[in-house]
């Protein structure tokens, strides 16, 4: 257990810690010198079962309150010392709402300096104080009243055999996340090198192991770990921890850093987050943003519902839903509230549709510790497992899919897919190629790439691939060479076409770039012209030939042919123009216009301007 003390300047918090450890927190000359604290301190004491009871002892001093929200990050229990001849202060107040905002609700309260007062004064204190925690989490915490200075108090021999039976029975935090670890001190050892401490907050860390350093994204070695004082292999969450890194210099870490396992984080600008205001906040307005260790400055976004917003930060930071903030005004003289992270990855567009907000309750759900179902159906084109793992702070194999997810491989990673997301992608492929058909009936139907653009365009190509064909595999739709169609959409050749194929086939193939026009097949043939083309348009939607203009036909191994130049041109100089395709292929500049023409008709090329471009997600010929 990790206790933090919390409580207005000079109200005794450091001499409390030092009655029940024996360790002095104040190491630095400045804080001996001036009879305060002003960074945080740590001490460690030993229980009976053997684990270790962890201290973190804050300033509390007005101008150190960003101190005391970073001392206050991860901690498990609170003490909360409060002077009686004082009673309650201003940063006793504010230290109890940090604590309340953080979600710090077990804790214990030092009624301190017990020896500086009369009955009647500590009375008057004792009033007010309860008064103070009646709207706390604190209003039904034991009260202990101490002299910190007396080594045989009772009441400090009360409080620490409180302290020490609420460390015992304490479960140990769930380790099964991520490893990370709030960062908020740095220094160096000679003969050791670089150390880092604060609190792990979620999983473990091995010694050998390698982490990142965010939002930095530098790594570093573990070379050993102090957890809870003591040389040890593993540090875990709930404990503090020193972790001495290799391949890292002093100078490039500092308190608001994490480490973390290399899966966890990705910097961001911009956070959607559940909020508590305490003072009215203008849309706009720049706040001090405290989360973990990290000291930011954001921009408060209202998303229109008074309970969320979204923070756009001036420098990326890191965080995963459920992390808890606090916010400070402007001036950073005041706490004015603080909130939960939702989203870490929120956009910057359309922030407050119903869409969004849906997306926004779904994550309301993961972070109340619902899954991720909610979530993954708000996904209508998948969600990536290394976006999940971000999202949910496990490892893959840890995180509980829904039954019926489909995991799809892509070049980028894994891909989840819900069964009614899949379903509902699929309805739309379906609708998408009856609307194609009937804007074009004499079309063969459209290739892969074609009908993702239509249908789900940033859908990434592996899971639109495996998507198609699994509507292949139901009959949903149906297959012929390169074209999607629906079953019904089925072209056949009579016994005459197909003998009149057999004899065009071969005509058109050995025109290569430049074949006979329908006219001059059939004078070849001595047919009809119309014969001739129905049946080499019945071949084209069999994939055999491609019209590039009417009544010109392509052989289908001559059009790849062609796009692969096409490929070259545009490796070679960003962009295909007429001019240079009609050189590489040797005819007329009208014709070279057709053809490119073509592929951007078919979606192999787009054309910007006077050149065509090669579209990222095209192959030819189109992946079947």
């Amino acid at each position: 257990m990790i206790v933090g003390t919390a409580g207005h300047i000079d109200h005794g918090k450091t001499s409390l810690v030092r009655a029940l450890t024996g360790v002095d927190t104040d190491r630095l000359k400045e804080e001996k010198a001036r009879g305060i604290s002003i960074e945080l301190g740590y001490a460690y004491t030993p229980l009976a079962n053997g684990d270790v009871l962890g201290f973190v002892d804050v300033p509390g001093h007005e101008r150190f309150v960003h101190t005391m929200a970073a001392g206050a990050s991860g901690i498990d229990f609170a003490l909360v010392a409060i002077a009686a001849d004082d009673g309650p202060m201003p940063q006793t107040r504010e230290h109890l709402a940090i604590l309340d905002l953080l979600g710090v609700a077990e804790g214990a309260v030092a009624l301190t300096k017990i020896d500086r007062v009369d009955a009647a004064r500590r009375e008057t204190a004792e009033a007010k104080i309860r008064a103070l925690l009646a709207a706390t989490p604190f209003a039904d915490a034991p009260w202990f009243a101490v002299n910190a200075l007396d080594a045989d108090d009772a009441g400090v021999t009360a409080l620490r055999a409180h302290l020490h039976a609420t460390a015992e029975r304490k479960q140990a935090r769930n380790d099964a996340g991520l490893f990370r670890l709030a960062v908020d001190r740095v220094f160096t050892l000679a003969g050791h090198g670089t150390i880092a401490t604060g609190t792990v907050h979620a999983g473990r860390v091995r010694v050998g192991e390698t982490v990142s350093i965010l939002p930095s994204g530098l790594a570093a070695r573990v070379r050993g770990i102090h957890a809870q004082g003591r040389a040890a292999d593993t540090g875990r969450a709930g404990q503090r921890c020193a972790i001495n890194l290799a391949g890292i210099d002093k100078s490039e870490l500092a308190r608001g850093a994490w480490l973390a396992d290399p899966r966890l984080f990705a910097p961001t600008l911009r956070v959607d987050a559940r909020v508590r205001l305490l003072a009215p906040l203008k849309d706009g307005a720049p706040v001090h943003v405290h989360l973990g260790t990290t000291h930011a400055v954001a921009h408060f976004v209202s998303l229109g519902r008074s309970s969320r917003a979204q923070l756009v930060f001036d420098a990326p930071i890191c965080a995963v839903p459920g992390d808890r903030f606090i916010l400070r005004n402007a001036q950073a003289a005041n706490t004015i509230g603080g909130g939960v992270v939702l989203d870490p990855f929120a956009p910057s567009r359309r922030r407050q549709t119903s869409e969004r907000h849906a997306a926004l309750d779904a994550l309301e759900h993961l972070v109340a510790g619902g899954g991720v179902a909610p979530l993954l159906e708000q996904a209508r084109y998948g969600l990536a497992i290394d976006a999940l793992v971000r999202l949910c702070g496990l490892a893959p194999e840890n995180i509980a899919l829904p039954p019926a997810t489909r995991v799809v491989a892509t070049p980028d990673g894994d891909l989840a897919l819900t069964a009614d997301a899949g379903r509902r992608l699929g309805e739309r492929a379906v609708a998408a190629l009856a609307a194609f058909h009937d804007m074009a009936p004499e079309e063969p139907g459209a290739d892969l790439a074609r009908l993702r653009r239509i249908v789900a365009p940033t859908a990434a190509p592996a899971l639109w691939r495996a998507l198609i064909d699994a509507l292949v595999g139901a009959g949903s739709i149906a297959r012929s060479g390169p074209w999607l169609h629906l079953p019904q959409h089925r072209v056949t050749l009579s016994d005459e076409e197909s003998a009149l194929a057999t004899a065009l086939l071969p005509l058109v193939a050995a025109g290569r770039f430049d074949p006979p026009w329908v006219r001059d097949l059939a004078a070849t043939l001595a047919t009809h012209e119309e014969g001739v083309r129905r049946t080499l348009r019945k071949l084209e939607r069999h994939g055999r030939v491609h019209q590039v203009v009417r009544d010109l036909f392509y052989d289908s191994d001559r059009v790849s042919e062609l796009a692969a130049l096409a490929a070259q041109l545009a490796r070679e100089h960003g962009e295909v123009e007429a001019a240079a395709f009609r050189d590489m292929i040797g005819l007329g500049r009208k014709r070279a216009i057709q053809i490119l023409e073509f592929f951007d008709r078919v979606g192999y090329t787009r054309r910007v301007r006077d050149a065509h471009r090669l579209r990222g997600d095209s192959v030819w010929p189109p992946v079947s």
